[in-house]
């Protein structure tokens, strides 16, 4: 008999144990389709009791959504609410106690989303897709910090203002959030990683790693996924720069000139302050450069010179023709011809971005 009676008191702790654990795995881990489906199945069972109980002013589709909305996120505007005793025990015992908990569960979920895709983008872990972008490869700590800021500068003055991604192995989080893209890769040279990161649209490509041979791999790597991309190498050492320029001729290779600016202004003092100001964006002077469009004609040195400094109070300084970047002609005679499509180098103190070509005839 006492067995009897314990098995008999153990059968409701036994079925309320299984209700929790149901409830626990649907609602408490509730995946998004548990959430819509508990959503449909409340409205639905809502306007039914309502419907039984006579509340037949808030059963009209509109009204209907309008009131269950407002009434089980307990926001109460008080414009519309149950006449009928059974309606208000309804409301008061169901609608406001379910519809609480299916608020805060639907509002809680989507805040967890947004917390965690914002996480995963300030670790880099989505994938973003961006067209005629900058991509910067590699982290190099201080240095790369202060070539994205100066990125950013530049990015101002610009007139398309292109986006900047930057893209790393280590492991951190985006240095500039709100103001570059960030992804973080396992591997510079697999599709899939540098896939997320858009390289094969990317317009220009920055690689600065801290080891030059990495630095060589990957350039190999961005030139062949994406051949129309401007790739800008630095390195340490030279002779990685030379071998990178035997197989990729088009790729800009940046090799470190500390020790040449040094022995420069040994013998021409001031010299390693010249070239920091041509090259730096925070004041002063700097060096910039425009493409001579193909619809205008081809114009002397001499008349882009004069020109350029009686318009723009900027002074020229060279050009690279056609599209090799590379291969750029310094101080060339005044009668030498710059043909439709060349690059154009000038200084000044500011990026010109209206610049008036029928002025420069």
């Amino acid at each position: 008999m006492a067995t009897k009676q314990s098995k008999d008191s153990a059968l409701p702790q036994l079925t309320w144990v299984k209700v929790r654990k149901i409830v626990t795995r649907y609602f408490v881990e509730a995946r998004w389709y548990t959430i819509v489906l508990a959503l449909i199945f409340y409205g639905i069972s809502s306007w039914w009791l309502l419907d039984l109980s006579g509340e037949t002013a808030l059963l009209e589709p509109a009204d209907f959504i309008y009131w269950l909305a407002v009434t089980g996120s307990t926001v109460g505007y008080g414009d519309m609410s149950p006449s009928t005793p059974m309606g208000k025990t309804i409301v008061a015992f169901y609608i406001i106690p379910f519809g609480l908990t299916l608020f805060a569960l639907a509002v809680g979920r989507v805040a967890a989303w947004v917390s965690e895709q914002w996480r995963r983008g300030v670790k880099g872990l989505n994938s973003v897709e961006l067209n005629d972008h900058l991509l910067v490869i590699g982290w190099n700590e201080n240095r790369t910090q202060h070539l994205l800021k100066l990125l950013l500068k530049e990015r101002a003055e610009s007139a398309d203002k292109p986006e900047i991604m930057l893209c790393v192995r280590v492991d951190i989080e985006n240095p500039l959030p709100g103001e570059i893209e960030f992804i973080k890769v396992n591997s510079f040279n697999k599709d899939d990683d540098m896939d997320r990161a858009s390289v094969a649209r990317a317009r220009t490509i920055l690689i600065d790693n801290p080891q030059d041979d990495m630095t060589l791999a990957t350039a190999l790597y961005c030139a062949k996924r994406n051949d129309s991309a401007h790739v800008v190498a630095y390195f340490q050492d030279d002779s990685l720069a030379d071998l990178l320029k035997t197989h990729c001729p088009n790729v800009e290779c940046t090799p470190s000139v500390a020790v040449e600016m040094l022995a420069k202004s040994a013998f021409d003092p001031g010299s390693s302050v010249l070239h920091h100001d041509l090259i730096s964006v925070e004041e002063g002077q700097a060096q910039y450069s425009v493409a001579l469009p193909l619809t205008v004609n081809a114009r002397s040195v001499e008349q882009v010179f004069n020109s350029l400094k009686k318009h723009y109070d900027a002074t020229f300084i060279g050009f690279a023709p056609g599209t090799n970047a590379t291969a750029i002609k310094v101080n060339p005679p005044m009668d030498e011809v710059i043909s439709p499509g060349d690059k154009l180098f000038y200084i000044s103190d500011h990026r010109i971005n209206d610049l008036n070509w029928a002025l420069l005839e």
